[in-house]
């Protein structure tokens, strides 16, 4: 017998309507709507051209935010042996992943200042990352690896010959093949081990040389390395212990007569985030390698790769915060709660206005110091990088997991959802923290940096001097950190104040100097005078909140 239910089968297909639900934020340009980056550009020399809206109206594609998705969805693979049995030691991605890395080659976030040096090329290529970054964040690792590794070349004349133009072409070549038969390569870093981890001191790696040993001559490597990220890259910057101490080699994946190089990759590491983007634990079995500048001398040499991957978890971690307040003002903006709109009610948006001018205030130092980068000639632009940079990534990327944790708040239980890009922001929050020196190994370096070079201090606060008498709670909190750093007792367990301070105070002279009246007046009064609330949305009345959230507006 067959039973009736009209009313079910009525209802069956619709039940309600879908009301109240924001639509997703996609085919927008990332660049255009951002006014704060364009405003940044412009000021800090780069080119406010059609390249970059260009760029931006592809970032915010639902193409690419598609390609992000799926480059994080399908992790990669580990393949240590082929079905005949031998090592291949290779890694399979997705599609995606090698489309988005494809697409940052082609625009030179991998090597473009040097390639192209000229004013402006550091600051375009920031802003180029920085939007790039924004669509999925994992992929970077091997672009930033591959731009700050040609610094580290520059100690051995001889293998940034042979490798120079290979390293800077706008080629993609995601073949596992030697690095000879290939237009254009990526390069990455093995440092950390086991026993050491950032005192890399420590390192057991042992590297013997094949023939008369010494700089740009060839060595064979044996031990292990705790954490290789991007192993399918062409080649790495590796520290060893050579016969006259700790030193520093290119190995590359493929030895010069075509065999494997025996770098064997052991396992691919679970991370919480920065899924796309494969990292792996290997051990070198002899693993061929050239010595890269002055033997024993290996951290003096890697340190320029090391500073300037420091630079781009700065951009890493101020794009992450621009989308995830792009994703709070849209979300609210769309939404209604209690008889009216989200955004444009008090408490949401002291929040909303908070997350905002946390974004411009990241964006605004980020670009800076691309200015800086683009004019190391410049004694003050010198000096100013060489501090600010283990201050600003030390500040932005430690602030970034807060940040997204509250603008997932401000989602609410949707952006807990995998299929919301905010359970990915959130995930990547912590990474660029940890990675390239954790908060404790950069506070340490700006002191180190103040003992072996007092003027980095002097161009510091000549910096801060710039914006003088223009607001009160500045001129007050930068006499403060002066006084602070007058005293020079108990400096390191002082060390992350003090690093605080500087990044405030730096944050807060340029917005005065360079953003509207009521953002520099709300991150003053919010964060450079007396705070008992370490949270967000705890702003001072008497803000323009409602033009701060407008600014920040993804859409135009």
């Amino acid at each position: 017998m067959t039973h009736h239910y009209p009313l079910a089968d009525k209802l069956q297909a619709n039940t309600h309507q879908v009301e109240n639900q924001p639509p997703t934020l996609e085919n927008y340009n990332s660049y255009t709507a951002d006014r704060a980056l364009q405003e940044g550009v412009k000021r800090e020399g780069g080119t406010h051209n059609s390249a970059l809206k260009t760029f931006g109206q592809w970032a915010g594609s639902t193409e690419a935010i598609a390609l992000g998705f799926d480059a994080n969805r399908y992790a990669p693979q580990l393949v240590t042996h082929d079905r005949q049995g031998h090592r291949v030691d290779l890694i399979e991605f997705h599609p995606a992943y090698h489309q988005l890395m494809q697409t940052a080659v082609e625009h030179g976030l991998h090597a473009s200042p040097w390639r192209t040096p000229q004013p402006g090329a550091h600051v375009n290529r920031a802003a180029n990352y920085f939007l790039q970054a924004q669509v999925e964040a994992g992929h970077g690792c091997p672009i930033t690896m591959t731009f700050a590794a040609l610094p580290a070349l520059r100690h051995q004349p001889s293998l940034l010959e042979s490798w120079g133009d290979k390293i800077t072409a706008p080629h993609y070549d995601p073949r596992n093949v030697p690095y000879f038969e290939k237009q254009g390569v990526t390069i990455g870093m093995a440092m950390t081990e086991k026993q050491g981890g950032s005192d890399v001191r420590q390192n057991t790696t042992r590297a013997y040389p094949i023939g008369q040993g010494g700089p740009g001559e060839a060595f064979e490597l044996v031990g292990h390395k705790w954490f290789v990220s991007a192993p399918m890259c062409d080649a790495f910057l590796v520290l060893a212990q050579a016969p006259g101490g700790l030193s520093c080699f290119l190995l590359p994946r493929w030895r010069p007569d075509g065999s494997k190089n025996p770098l064997h990759i052991q396992q691919l590491k679970r991370k919480m985030g920065n899924v796309a983007n494969a990292s792996s634990e290997t051990e070198l079995r002899g693993a061929f390698a050239w010595m890269v500048g002055d033997e024993g001398r290996g951290v003096r040499t890697i340190i320029e790769m090391v500073a300037m991957t420091r630079y781009d978890c700065m951009i890493g971690s101020a794009a992450g915060m621009r989308q995830a307040t792009a994703q709070a003002i849209h979300h609210a903006s769309h939404r209604h709660a209690f008889g009216a709109r989200l955004s444009e009610q008090p408490l949401m948006q002291n929040v909303l206005a908070d997350l905002a001018i946390e974004s411009e205030a990241a964006t605004t130092l980020m670009l800076r110091m691309a200015r800086a980068m683009d004019y190391q000639d410049d004694e003050h632009e010198r000096l100013l990088s060489r501090i600010a940079t283990p201050v600003g990534k030390y500040w932005i990327c430690k602030r970034t997991p807060h940040h997204a944790y509250e603008a997932m708040e401000v989602i609410g239980g949707s952006g807990v959802m995998e299929t919301h890009i905010m359970a990915r922001l959130f995930r990547e929050s912590p990474i660029n923290a940890i990675w390239e020196g954790s908060g404790n190994v950069q506070c340490l370096d700006i002191l180190r940096a103040i003992e072996k070079q007092p003027e980095v201090l002097d161009a510091y606060f000549a910096e801060l001097a710039k914006a003088q008498g223009a607001n009160g709670h500045l001129d007050r909190f930068i006499h403060q950190l002066q006084r602070q750093m007058q005293d020079t007792q108990a400096l390191q367990y002082r060390a992350r104040q003090l690093a605080d301070g500087m990044a405030l105070a730096l944050q807060g002279a340029l917005l005065v100097q360079h953003a509207p009246a009521y953002v520099a007046d709300a991150f003053c009064a919010g964060r450079l005078a007396d705070r008992s609330s370490l949270n967000s949305g705890t702003l001072p009345t008497g803000l323009d909140c409602a033009a701060i959230i407008e600014r920040a507006q993804p859409l135009e």
